[in-house]
């Protein structure tokens, strides 16, 4: 009798079958397919949200997955989450468990290691766990004070509207305008006026290398001066006017005796006064001093 019949060949290919869709389902859940992952318990008060395949993170990287949970009647109502990890994974004393979501609701584990890279957890040990205050629950933390603010929040925005309203507003804003189109106005002077001074600059460089090639030659000229031969002239010059002046002052010359003679005035002003009537004498009686005849006179 031949042993692979029709229905032995379908009976295996049935079992092929189970077993590849037990390994494929376990490879969807990320579990490990052939058991070699360390075993750790962690425990939470609440596990919303985490379920087998749940994956385990640490530092961001993947390190495990959740392979179970179970509720603990006898232990205060706590649920025990079974993960398991890579066998090279080392997990420090004082590390602990938290459960995140993002922003899309996926849900993962963290492991926060320690900081004791010494003493390690031993596998089958339990792990703290805790829940992280998700984003919904910060919002829901905040609510108070937001319905604190709302009356706040209210007379803001009526007093905002009420600026609004007011025509001071939109005219300020026209006026604003004006000032914006003189701003652009000045801002194109100056734009002319950079323009004329980067053209002239050139220019005044020039002149202003002339001049100093004019002040290098007086300066040239002042060091040719005889500034020593010009002093003594100076200092001979001022001997002289005083020696001038000494003479003024004493009886030595002429012009000393007129300064000083009080006689030598006195003569020389009855001469004048002398003098004077003469003229006076001669002005009307011109015929005592001057005879002038065509044909001649007597002597």
């Amino acid at each position: 009798m031949k042993f692979f019949t029709k229905e032995v060949k379908i009976a295996i290919a049935a079992i092929i079958g189970i077993v590849v869709l037990f390994y494929g389902l376990q490879f969807l859940k990320g579990l490990s397919m052939m058991g070699n992952d360390d075993s750790y318990y962690v425990r939470f008060s609440d596990v919303s949200g985490i379920s087998a395949s749940t994956p385990v993170y640490a530092n961001g990287y993947k390190v495990g997955v959740v392979e179970n949970v179970d509720f603990d009647y006898t232990a205060h109502n706590k649920i025990v989450a079974t993960v398991g990890l890579n066998k090279q994974m080392r997990v420090p004393r004082g590390s602990r468990a938290e459960i995140s979501s993002d922003l899309l609701g996926n849900i993962k584990i963290n492991l926060i290691l320690g900081d004791d890279p010494i003493n390690i957890i031993a596998k089958g040990d339990t792990i703290p766990g805790e829940s992280e205050q998700g984003m919904m629950s910060k919002i829901g933390a905040l609510m108070p004070a937001v319905e604190a603010m709302m009356p706040k929040l209210d007379s803001i925005l009526t007093s905002l509207n009420k600026l609004l309203s007011d025509p001071a507003l939109s005219q300020t804003l026209h006026n604003m305008e004006g000032m914006t189109g003189e701003l652009n106005a000045t801002s194109k002077e100056l734009h002319h006026l950079s323009a004329s001074l980067n053209r002239e600059v050139p220019n005044m460089m020039q002149k202003a290398n002339n001049v100093l090639d004019n002040t290098e030659q007086v300066t040239g000229n002042l060091a040719a001066v005889d500034v020593v031969g010009m002093s003594a002239s100076i200092n001979q010059t001022l001997a002289n006017v005083n020696e001038m002046t000494r003479k003024l002052n004493s009886n030595e010359g002429t012009l000393g005796l007129l300064m000083r003679d009080a006689t030598l005035y006195r003569n020389l002003n009855a001469v004048a006064v002398d003098a004077d009537s003469l003229l006076v004498d001669l002005r009307y009686h011109p015929k005592r001093y001057v005879h002038f005849s065509i044909f001649g006179g007597k002597k």
